[in-house]
């Protein structure tokens, strides 16, 4: 995310180079998006399918580098202006053109989302005006210095004005716009009355639990995707999924399980896979007295004592994890953001495992003879999500935690886990921007929703100092100096043991002779990626 944020006029690569030929793809999804409203639920499977049908300004590659989308380039004025230069020629899939009217018109709506589990909103709040300059320049205001603008506005697809029935001007104001009319449900996004974007493809069918048919948009305004139909079956159990490739019922399946790999080679398929920014981490919870799920504290909460926290991450041996619950596809995790990555901090480590010291940090806390903890988990959204958690239980009973792994499905899970029901639970992130300040500001920073700070800081951490931290980054032009305020605030939030990160998954597709596939770094399987082999 260096220099590249604040591109300007940059050469448009071709999606792909194969010639469009007319094929129906038929992918295994190990996760089915809960709507194909692309504004209803921040989460990696329905991000995944709505770049297929909305396109947004800006684009992210497969390693997450920014180009050009439905802006051609992009540029900062003065410290709180961007002017948005948008595309020429494209039209939404019912034919009616994309102007910059749109933008304003899909801004307005992500906060009015009705019943949103995780709003799009952590995306727009540093917008604090909208001009139409003409239809093809967009200016786009910030109270204060805002470099991650250009990063965020790819995180959301653009919706129509027109096909929504507003005919007039749309006046944007965070207190609410006027001129939008009423906006469309979520249900008509899932029946297809409303499905219409710019994207490659367009809105075929969808049965939930069934499928996802998606056919080729031929008025495009990129290179088409080679593929005329795409089929998205929801195979979310591992052995089903494997037996449908292996079968030839589908080309290809995400998320293969990881002991089968070999298997599936053997078969004559291909494998890919490649390591991902998402974190899979133990989250505390740093709030509630007495807090669920814990017995024999005295009704006290164990987890505000940061010994007891730095005692849990002691207790836990991440190397054991990658090597036999993931069959060493994954990485150990010091930080919430992989090496590399923008924010990152060179040569973080995690801790080691060191039992002895565990027990003896319990000890010092009061807790000599250990107490009893509920850890809560999905057992179908994360790659051997259920065996990692029974394993992590293991570990803490070895130093006196007596553990009770609840695990259930995500759906669940996240319903439980937003109502605040676990003292302990097991989750995953994946940096939609690709840089330190998406995990930081969803996971540890104080919940602020006016902010746009903590919307998944489901153990309620805060703390002042690092919020500072990460405000400022916020504001901070300078990519180095930004940089540096990351990684001090990420150093901060792992010395006070805010979360535990665990380990970083490496992410596996399989697929039939013949067909390509490079890994991305988000985890999304992304039709337009799947090409035929040369």
């Amino acid at each position: 995310m260096r220099k590249s944020t604040f591109m300007c006029a940059v050469s448009l690569a071709a999606v792909m180079a194969s010639p469009v030929a007319a094929q129906e793809l038929k992918i295994g999804l190990s996760s089915e998006p809960s709507a194909l409203d692309p504004h209803f639920h921040n989460l990696g499977p329905n991000n995944a399918m709505r770049r297929h049908m909305y396109d947004s300004m800006v684009l992210q590659d497969e390693s997450q580098q920014l180009k050009p989308g439905l802006a051609t380039s992009w540029k900062p004025t003065d410290d709180t202006t961007w002017e948005f230069t948008l595309r020429q020629g494209v039209t939404f899939h019912d034919g009616s053109p994309f102007t910059a009217r749109d933008v304003v018109y899909t801004v307005c709506r992500i906060p009015a989302v009705e019943d949103s589990p995780s709003s799009f909103t952590v995306y727009t709040k540093a917008i604090a005006g909208l001009e139409v300059k003409d239809d093809h320049t967009l200016i786009v205001k910030t109270d204060k210095p805002y470099p991650l603008l250009p990063v965020e506005v790819s995180t959301w697809g653009v919706l129509s004005a027109t096909a929504n029935g507003v005919a007039g001007d749309i006046t944007f104001s965070r207190d609410g716009c006027s001129g939008t009319g009423d906006f469309p449900k979520t249900q008509a996004f899932n029946d297809g009355s409303k499905a219409n974007g710019t994207g490659p493809f367009k809105f075929k069918e969808f049965t939930r639990g069934e499928k996802i048919v998606l056919e080729r948009n031929e008025s495009y305004w990129g290179d088409k995707p080679a593929w005329q139909t795409v089929t998205f079956r929801p195979i979310t159990s591992n052995g089903p999924r494997v037996a449908a490739l292996l079968a030839g019922d589908v080309d290809m399946i995400d998320k293969p399980p990881l002991q089968d790999l070999e298997r599936i080679k053997s078969e004559g398929f291909e494998v890919a896979q490649g390591l991902s920014n998402r974190v899979i981490y133990l989250h505390f919870d740093h709030e509630q007295e007495p807090t669920p799920g814990i017995d024999g504290t005295g009704g006290k909460n164990p987890f505000k004592d940061m010994r007891v926290r730095e005692a849990v991450s002691k207790a836990i041996n991440r190397e054991a994890i990658v090597a036999r619950i993931m069959g060493g596809v994954a990485v150990p995790a010091g930080e919430l953001l992989p090496q590399g990555m923008f924010g990152s901090t060179p040569g973080a480590e995690h801790d080691g495992y060191d039992p002895d010291g565990a027990k003896k940090l319990l000890a010092d806390a009061g807790y000599g003879d250990g107490f009893k903890l509920v850890l809560g988990s999905p057992n179908d959204r994360y790659i051997n999500d259920a065996q990692i958690a029974q394993a992590v239980a293991q570990m803490l009973a070895r130093v006196g935690i007596t553990t009770e792994v609840d695990a259930m499905t995500k759906s669940t899970f996240f319903a439980r886990r937003n109502k605040y029901e676990f003292s302990l639970y097991m989750a995953g992130w994946g940096s939609g921007t690709g840089e330190m300040s998406s995990p930081l500001r969803a996971l540890v920073a104080t919940r602020d929703k006016e902010k746009g700070m903590g919307g998944t800081n489901r153990g309620r951490y805060s703390n002042p100092e690092l919020d500072a931290m990460i405000e400022k980054a916020l504001a901070t032009v300078d990519d180095d100096k930004r940089e540096a305020i990351l990684r001090e605030a990420s150093q901060v939030a792992m010395k006070n043991y805010a979360i535990l990160p665990l380990h970083y998954e490496v992410t596996p597709w399989a697929y039939r002779k013949g067909l390509s596939y490079t890994p991305r770094t988000d985890q999304y399987t992304i039709a337009t990626g799947v090409t035929p082999a040369n």
